[in-house]
């Protein structure tokens, strides 16, 4: 069924935790993986899908491993 809602492609992002506490603005981090500060906007608000390539360099950016930013947690 339908509904007029956004369609959240995926539920659990934790970009948005990971770049605040990297001391990072939307605009940096999208400079420093040669992305928009729209598709950060949209990775963080689960209205997108990052491609491998894209999800590779947003974690080593940050530190983490892409698991960290973009899997459920599953506990």
């Amino acid at each position: 069924m339908l509904y007029g809602g956004p369609v959240r492609v995926y539920e659990l992002s934790m970009l948005r935790s990971f770049r605040m506490r990297a001391g990072l603005s939307q605009q940096e981090l999208a400079d420093a993986v040669s992305a928009s500060r729209t598709t950060v906007s949209r990775l963080e608000l689960g209205r997108a899908i990052p491609s491998v390539t894209l999800a590779l360099a947003l974690a080593r950016s940050l530190g983490v491993t892409v698991e960290e930013l973009f899997a459920p947690d599953l506990c």
